[in-house]
């Protein structure tokens, strides 16, 4: 077991990736602000790696610790931008289970990166799986207070070159600034949302 830095966690790094959209793929001109990606990440020690564990509440339990530094880091990285989507993720190394990954990704941990951004109604949209350094995932995107907002479905492709090692766990959460460039599905406006958006 590697000595814990973070709380009850050994962090061996944390990540952070930012893209600024200025135009469409076809090269039409954002329609107002660029939009903003951003992905925070942290690679962790994985305690239960090459066995299994009924009981994975140590893990769980004291994430709110993860969420309140991924919160702070997302308004140091958004700079004052409002966030408007987000979405949330894990990459699990070869001798853990996929399981250990979802344990760090609960409303435990989730709940404190709401707070930083002012509040959130929407459930987050999540993602995972097991791999090794340099895998990519594609994060999925919504609004942060209704999912039903055609025009904040997106994802962000993250990729870490150095992790997971095998006894490790990333977990990443991307964040938005706008919804996708000259959006133009219909539906539910974020200027439109009323309550949780689901109505």
């Amino acid at each position: 077991m590697k000595s814990p830095n973070f709380g009850p966690y050994h962090i061996r790094k944390w990540y952070l990736q930012i893209e600024d959209a200025l135009a469409t793929e076809s090269g039409m001109p954002a329609d107002g602000a660029p939009l903003r990606k951003i992905v925070v990440g942290a690679v962790l020690h994985n305690p239960y790696a090459g066995r299994h564990e009924d009981n994975l509440g140590a893990y769980i339990e004291p994430s709110n610790l993860l969420g309140a530094e991924f919160g702070r880091r997302i308004q140091e990285a958004a700079a004052g931008t409002p966030v408007e989507s987000y979405g949330k993720a894990c990459l699990v190394g070869a001798d853990g289970e996929y399981e250990h990954g979802n344990a760090l990704l609960t409303t435990v941990f989730a709940n404190p990166v709401r707070d930083a951004l002012g509040g959130a109604q929407s459930w987050v949209p999540s993602t995972g799986k097991r791999g090794g350094p340099g895998t990519i995932i594609d994060i999925p995107l919504a609004h942060k207070d209704a999912l039903y907002v055609r025009s904040h479905y997106d994802t962000v492709s993250a990729m870490f070159n150095d992790a997971p090692n095998r006894d490790e766990v990333l977990i990443a959460f991307a964040f938005a600034t706008r919804g996708r460039l000259h959006a133009r599905l219909g539906g539910l406006k974020a200027s439109e949302i009323v309550g949780d958006g689901l109505n």
